[in-house]
């Protein structure tokens, strides 16, 4: 019996090498076209790739290999971007655009948890992703506490500031609570553009990253090859994305993920068999925020500035709607959404006057024809199915 598990186990894991290696170079070849027509023509194959693999079953065969062999799926996928930033090593754009699609990604899988876990609208993810960033300024400027720990002092101030928002989360719901988080969204911008010790409208800048005493803005060499500092960036935020991923799945996975579900279901059931409703809302809204924070201080020092226009309402709603794109609870359609809403915009520069309506426009598509998103969210198995 074990020659069939082993032919099946090997033939996931060839179907996954090659899906990564076709990902791998599509993308690369994706972010260094420059010529927009030269996109369009990428997107058009993309397309014609994605519904001939759903026609003849690849793309079930695909994801059937994925549930059956997740571990090696996720090592698949990471060393998957590995190469790609590997192979964009002297591209400054392109790597500075891969970096901030795994920070938004990273931002975007707290705000799954809280729309997808326990039910809890956030449109407040730009001011906690700035909360983060300003932390980080400021730490990094006039204090002499390492940059390791400011990444992590980021998120928890965050998540302090997150705190002064439980309280009128967890006394509304729906469209209520998404009321709060607008509020304070608009009212974080407004009170950085008044405070100048803050900079004010104009901004701070943001001294680099030093980790252990390697300086991230120095970039390095490599046999010879000068590699472009944002290659540095770039794998510090997909170790934060990928840690925040599993963080959150295997959360998803247990008990707690469990009481989370079934809040976003039924308070009202939920308080019946005795969940404390307040208790995982709050504990889901924190480590959102959390999240949120760790990765706009890694922004901050990636882009050595910070402004308030940089965290506007404006750019909540571009999160949300990566969310809504990826799959609400489904934490895997997250990066290919935040590579569409974020990359497609810049490799069609006229998109760049009317790229809120393009988010508007691509919001009302999932609606109508995707309303569970890219990737919908499995059904959760309460117990697992034995064969006779």
């Amino acid at each position: 019996m074990a020659l069939p598990n082993s032919v099946s186990t090997r033939a996931a894991g060839v179907l996954l090498a090659i899906t990564t290696a076709a990902l791998v170079a599509y993308l690369w070849v994706f972010l260094q076209t420059t010529n927009q027509v030269g996109v369009a023509v990428l997107l058009v194959a993309a397309g014609l790739v994605v519904a001939a693999a759903h026609r003849t079953g690849f793309a079930a065969r695909l994801r059937q290999a994925g549930d059956a062999h997740a571990a090696q799926a996720r090592l698949w996928a990471l060393a998957g971007a590995v190469v790609l930033i590997a192979a964009l090593y002297d591209a400054d754009f392109q790597l500075l655009m891969v970096c901030t699609v795994l920070l938004f990604a990273t931002v975007c899988l707290g705000l799954n948890m809280q729309f997808g876990f326990t039910g809890i609208p956030n449109f407040a993810g730009a001011a906690f992703f700035g909360i983060g960033s300003y932390t980080a300024a400021v730490m990094t400027a006039h204090t002499s506490v390492p940059h390791w720990l400011v990444i992590g002092l980021g998120g928890v101030v965050a998540a302090l500031v997150g705190g002064l928002l439980v309280l009128p989360v967890l006394r509304t719901r729906s469209h209520y609570t998404a009321l709060v988080t607008i509020a304070f969204g608009i009212l974080f911008k407004t009170f950085l553009e008044v405070n100048d010790t803050l900079g004010g409208p104009q901004g701070l800048n943001v001294p680099g990253m030093t980790l252990f005493g390697y300086h991230f803005n120095d970039g390095f060499t490599v046999f010879g090859t000068d590699v472009s500092f944002y290659a540095s960036y770039a794998l510090l935020a997909l170790v934060i994305c990928a840690v925040s991923y599993l963080a959150i799945d295997v959360l998803r996975r247990s008990w707690i993920g469990l009481s989370m579900d079934v809040v976003r279901t039924d308070e009202t059931a939920a308080a019946t068999f005795g969940l404390h409703i307040a208790r995982w809302k709050a504990l889901s809204f924190t480590l959102g925020n959390f999240m949120a924070g760790v990765a706009g201080s890694v922004y901050a020092m990636a882009t050595a500035f910070v402004a308030p226009n940089n965290f506007a309402f404006s750019d909540s709603l571009l999160m949300v709607s990566i969310v809504i794109l990826g799959g609400l609870g489904n934490s895997l359609g997250i990066l290919p959404a935040a590579v569409i809403v974020l990359v497609l915009p810049e490799k069609f520069q006229f998109m760049q006057e009317y790229r809120f309506l393009f988010y508007a426009a691509l919001v009302i598509a999932i609606l109508l024809f995707r309303p569970d998103g890219l990737i919908p969210r499995a059904t959760r198995l309460f117990f697992r199915q034995v064969e006779a």
